[in-house]
């Protein structure tokens, strides 16, 4: 009979401070009740002043309250409990919606370049002054917004976003603020398309970075701060591993990084494959900031093959011949 030991470390979900969560929720209501204000009166003036970069700006800010309200929502579906069939629970929920948000931006930096090259060719009057007042409301309304939300954005993809939105509002802002400036005291027009095409450069740019990185989280590649050659020669280096034979090293979100492992050890009793265990959790957490970890030993004598019974050795056709002449 076959004996193989197995020795399993559960994974356990970090606890989430629910003060935290609430607060996040806070600031991204705060956020969005803030943006959707300043984009009624920014769309009103832009239409009326006929600045692109100021209808632009408003056009983004629209994409950033529906941006904002997926991230709102994800932030609240994320910290569910799991339950049934999501065993994880939803926390690649804010993967996604920060995926969406990174190629929102992009569509809208696009989207914005195509209506600059246009007015370069047909420039229009604009009105420097409103959009001077409108832009300056906006530059303060999103530096708000960034304080409010930078203290969040560092490890949480989802806010970080958010946040990037919230960032490209704010160079829209100075943006139309140095064209409005410009129209203003010297009748430069072509200021307007130019500045938004600056400001489209700048939003394709802070995109890319989100979009990569949330593809990579569901892709469920290792993160870049772990090489898994680097976690298999470190394996290795324990005397009672005798071999490494399947690594998987993957993320859930940002933080919540997961390895999974099978391993060969030498282990003469069930204590001592206890102590290894504890010892590679240990050692793995405290040099790769892994967290949660499953772990499969197997024993190599577990491997080899049985000996086979001396009846099953002998050749059929002899066994034959010796009950046929036992029967004569």
């Amino acid at each position: 009979m076959l004996l193989e030991q197995h020795y399993n470390c559960r994974c356990a979900d970090n606890s989430v401070n629910e003060n935290q969560n609430s607060q996040k929720t806070q600031l991204l209501s705060i956020t969005v009740c803030l943006l959707t204000c300043f984009f009624v009166a920014e769309w009103s003036v832009g239409l009326w002043s006929g600045s692109l970069s100021l209808q632009a700006d408003a056009e983004h800010i629209l994409s950033d309250i529906a941006a904002l309200g997926i991230s709102l929502f994800a932030s609240w579906l994320a910290h569910q409990p799991a339950s049934g069939r999501a065993t994880f629970g939803h926390r690649r929920v804010e993967i996604m919606a920060a995926l969406v948000n990174g190629l929102s931006l992009l569509v809208i930096a696009i989207f914005i370049c195509w209506e600059a090259i246009h007015r370069f060719q047909s420039p229009q009057e604009i009105s420097g002054l409103p959009m001077l007042a409108v832009a300056v409301l906006g530059l303060v309304v999103n530096l708000l917004n960034m304080t409010l939300l930078h203290p969040h954005s560092h490890d949480d993809l989802n806010l970080r976003g958010a946040w990037l939105h919230i960032i490209a509002d704010t160079a829209s802002s100075v943006g139309v603020i140095v064209a409005a400036v410009a129209i203003h005291f010297w009748n430069w027009l072509w200021a307007d398309a130019a500045v938004s095409l600056v400001v489209a450069g700048f939003i394709g740019l802070s995109a890319l970075p989100l979009v990569r990185e949330s593809l990579s989280i569901l892709l469920e590649y290792a993160p870049k701060s772990i090489n898994p050659a680097e976690v298999e020669v470190f394996l290795k280096s324990f005397p009672q591993v005798l071999q490494v034979e399947k690594l998987y090293v993957w993320r859930i979100n940002r933080e919540q990084v997961m390895l999974c492992a099978h391993l060969m050890v030498d282990c003469a009793t069930v204590e001592e494959g206890d102590r290894l265990l504890e010892e590679l959790q240990i050692h793995l957490k405290q040099t790769f900031g892994i967290n949660q970890i499953t772990l499969q030993f197997s024993h190599p004598k577990s491997r080899s093959v049985m000996p086979i019974h001396p009846l099953f050795q002998q050749n059929l056709v002899s066994m034959l011949s010796v009950e046929k002449k036992s029967g004569l």
